[in-house]
């Protein structure tokens, strides 16, 4: 008895360290795979139960070909392959029994898709199961066929799926109908089969044979136009009797969903309405009552109530709606704002953004509640319902808008002041009607969150406060006051050092005092302390730190008496690490000790800077960045960019307001000779070019920029310097070469890195062979998309350059589109010397500066 019962304990040992046959129950094998501890535990039993099913495969065993497919079903989803196993799927499918069929069709459904050439040997069972005797087989055929079907089986099949169609038995038709869907995606020419039984299913009383039909209906709108006419003309009826029906039933428990009937069935069938109403206004009268009704009788308190009125929302903003019933969706929108639920806000803040430019007026109504929602604690609601209230703003309600905004700014979260505070700068550039208001609400944001304002709004501050003499004296004492209370804030000490260091007499002197305004005690020796204070504290920031320099050698000129005081602050950075300031220390404190004949008349204030050239290279720049947002309204020239390839980096504007990088005045846009020395700094990183009384390069430097350059020769004593380069060509040059007939030259790959790619086309100038029209374009071949992209380019002395604004400064990733940019070449010795380029790109990636650089030497003979 005990060698029995020792018998059976080894036997039933030997099946728990070994349960792998064909025999094996999918539970088992299930548990089996769970108890693995790793990966490959794993894969080694998954291996050896693979090879148990291959064994009974090859031993054609059909008791147990159902348990294998289930067992290859778990393996296939845990990503193993399972295509040995394809033909078995087919076997089973061709049985007589349900039970096979349906694991049969299953791992057909799961094993295989519609790119298997073994999916054509299965066409002739489908048609068998489709014509046969037992709905269940017929809909394990459906279901096979509405998930895999190719175009080959669509045709083929098509005929036995419209007879079906017709059926008696309701799942059936709705299976049918279901099937009916992919055939039509998947050839969109059958189409016309299928309309008149897609109407006619409209008539059906089961609520999942309506769903399918009103998603077939849906399908041959998008597929066909002859479709989309023949469902308006025979199926807007049904649509309105099917909506007013479900909406006015009693209660269903089988459709009833908290409290409302059937709301699936609502919202299919006012997203065909959409369709069929769309451009028509026909098909749009009739369908306003029956929204108004689903309008006004939904139930908004519960969240299948908050779908339907969403989506009815939806159909009546995409038809031909009366104002009356616009008015009343926006009224949905607006009580959407008030609910608890984060995501209907959201939902409702995106609605009301497009609903902007159906009904301003009516979404106006709703602003006091939409401004409520910048102050969400959601950050997502936050920065939705901002770009809503940017999208609201205009010349009358512009002012306590703002105010409110700027309110909020002070206590706004830290990670929401970027958002903000760049809007509200558009908005206050955008609709100023008059400067002293500007110039308050440019403080005012200043002043709280001056560490998020970008260097080009305070350029463009700076350019308004040049151009209002009568307002100097205000801005000087108002942004004085500001600079005591909020002295970290990073561009206001900009601004206010630059005011203080031009206009420092009247902040002293009180001149220009406005009606009401208080005056300000502060003397020769607080304007220095005020300036030497911001240097102390923001010595880690070089262009700060410059400023303020530049403050203090002008005021020493302006209050004489400091001026011993001011040497001794220059003096201190005389050995700071910083080069910049160190060099800038060391020139001052020479003008302030051996220049005193002309430091008057060199410090004297800055010529006005002309704003009206400021603002059109700023509109110039963000048509790219306007086209990018299309929801929002075209922006004025105030709240605009510099265009790429014409200008400075976002830095460099301040810095050449403040004559960081050369003692001349302001740049005008008038030739390419006349190129600011900031882009030759910026572009071959030396220290400094000299220029003369004409703003023309000196020979010296030219010999510096061909050695830099390597190619060309250095520049004759007797040649022309201003020719010698130009980098970046004029601010305002674009040639016009439209109606002439030009010579093309086969286009070359100017640059390629593995992250970049420029192409340079040519087009030559038949009355002028030395002209050369360059079209370049530059694709991106990573996965991440360039932002603030700019292209710059130098060339030799015999070589004149102008660069036309690029299409946009953003490229996109993977090379899903390109930026492009034209260029004009003039080679002045051509036939003699080639055309010769030195090209640098900068480009930021998820927020990181990037730069590339090289030469292009490839170009086509003659050029």
């Amino acid at each position: 008895m005990d060698t029995v019962e020792k018998i059976v304990e080894d036997f039933a040992s030997d099946i728990a360290m070994s349960p792998f046959s064909s025999g094996t129950r999918l539970r088992d094998m299930i548990r089996a795979i769970r108890a693995c501890k790793t990966a490959a535990e794993e894969r080694a039993v998954v291996r050896r139960e693979c090879a148990a099913i291959r064994t009974a495969i090859s031993e054609n065993e059909p008791e147990l070909r159902h348990r294998n497919m289930a067992k290859l079903m778990f393996i296939h989803m845990l990503g193993y392959p399972t295509h040995f196993a394809q033909m078995e799927c087919l076997k089973l499918i061709a049985a007589a029994g349900y039970p096979e069929k349906r694991v049969g069709y299953l791992g057909l459904m799961l094993l295989l898709d519609e790119r298997q050439e073994v999916l054509m040997l299965v066409t002739n069972s489908l048609k068998q199961d489709l014509n046969h005797p037992n709905q269940f087989i017929v809909g394990l055929a459906l279901c096979a066929l509405g998930n895999i079907c190719s175009a080959e089986m669509a045709r083929d099949l098509s005929p036995e799926v419209e007879r079906l169609m017709r059926s008696r038995e309701v799942n059936t038709k709705k299976k049918a109908a279901l099937c009916s869907i992919r055939i039509v995606r998947k050839v969109p020419d059958l189409a016309e089969n299928f309309m008149a039984l897609a109407a006619s299913l409209l008539k059906e009383k089961h609520h999942g044979v309506l769903i399918s039909a009103i998603q077939l209906c849906t399908e041959l709108c998008k597929a066909s136009k002859d479709a989309l006419e023949y469902l308006r003309k025979n199926c807007i009826e049904g649509l309105v009797r099917i909506l007013r029906d479900v909406s006015n039933s009693s209660y269903a428990p089988e459709y009833d969903v908290s409290g409302i009937a059937d709301p699936f069935l609502h919202i299919r069938v006012l997203k065909l309405m959409r369709i069929l109403g769309q451009g028509d206004a026909d098909c749009s009268e009739y369908m306003n009552d029956i929204l108004a009704q689903v309008a006004t009788k939904t139930e908004s308190n519960k969240n299948a109530g908050n779908a339907i009125l969403y989506e009815c929302v939806q159909t009546i903003m995409g038809i031909e709606a009366t104002s009356g019933l616009r008015v009343l969706a926006i009224n949905i929108l607006g009580r959407f704002l008030s609910n608890r639920d984060n995501n209907i806000r959201y939902v409702a803040l995106n609605m009301l953004m497009r609903a902007i430019a159906v009904d301003v007026l009516a979404v106006q109504r709703h602003r006091t509640t939409i401004l409520e929602c910048v102050k969400d604690a959601d950050a997502s609601i936050r920065k939705r319902a901002l770009e809503l209230v940017f999208l609201l703003v205009n010349d009358t309600n512009v002012k306590p808008l703002t105010k409110e905004l700027i309110d909020y700014l002070s206590i706004a979260d830290p990670d929401f002041k970027g958002d903000l505070t760049e809007k509200l700068c558009s908005i206050v550039e955008k609709f100023s009607q008059e400067k002293l208001w500007y110039l308050d609400q440019m403080i005012k944001v200043l002043s709280l969150a001056g560490n998020h304002v970008k260097d080009d709004v305070c350029h463009a501050l700076i350019v308004v406060l040049s151009n209002g003499s009568e307002l100097q004296g205000y801005s000087v004492r108002s942004l004085y006051k500001a600079l005591q209370a909020y002295g970290k804030q990073g561009s206001l000490v900009r601004v206010a050092v630059w005011c203080i260091g031009e206009y420092g007499e009247m902040l002293v002197n009180n001149v220009g005092m406005l009606d009401g305004e208080e005056p300000v005690m502060v003397t020769e020796s607080g304007a220095v302390d005020a300036v030497e204070i911001a240097l102390n504290r923001h010595s880690a920031d070089a262009t700060t730190g410059a400023m303020c320099l530049v403050a203090l050698l002008k005021l020493s000129s302006r209050f004489p008496s400091t001026s011993e005081r001011v040497k001794q602050i220059v003096a201190r950075n005389k050995e700071n690490v910083v080069l910049e300031l160190q060099q800038r220390s060391i020139e001052f404190s020479s003008i302030i000790q051996r220049h005193q004949s002309i430091r008057s008349s060199l410090l004297e204030r800055m010529p006005v800077l002309d704003e009206a050239s400021y603002l059109v290279k700023r509109a110039t720049a963000t048509q790219a960045t306007i086209s990018a947002d299309k929801l929002a309204p075209t922006v004025a020239p105030g709240g605009l960019k510099l265009p790429n390839g014409v200008a400075k980096p976002t830095s460099a504007p301040l810095a050449d307001l403040l004559d960081l990088s050369s003692d001349g005045a302001p740049a005008s846009t008038t030739t390419s000779t006349t190129t600011p020395n900031g882009f030759l700094q910026d572009l071959l990183g030396i220290g400094g070019v000299s220029t003369g009384t004409t703003g023309v390069p000196s020979i010296a430097s030219t010999d510096i920029l061909m050695d830099l350059l390597s190619i060309g020769s250095s520049p004759s004593q007797n040649g022309t310097p201003g020719q010698a380069i130009d980098l970046l060509g004029s601010l305002s040059s674009t040639t016009s070469v439209s109606g002439l007939e030009k010579t093309v030259h086969p286009s070359i790959t100017a640059f390629q890195s593995a992250t970049l790619k420029i192409t340079f086309d040519f087009k030559r100038q038949p009355g002028n062979p030395r002209e050369t029209t360059i079209h370049a374009t530059f694709t991106n071949l990573t996965s991440s998309t360039y932002t603030d992209f700019i292209f710059q380019a130098a060339v030799p002395k015999f070589i004149q350059l102008k660069l036309d604004p690029a299409s946009g400064n953003t490229v996109p990733a993977n090379g899903n589109g390109s930026v492009t940019q034209g260029l004009n070449v003039t080679n002045n010795q051509q036939g003699q010397k080639p055309l010769a380029m030195r090209i640098r790109m900068s480009y930021k990636v998820n927020g990181e500066d990037r730069l590339e650089q090289g030469q292009v030497s490839n170009f086509p003979s003659g050029l």
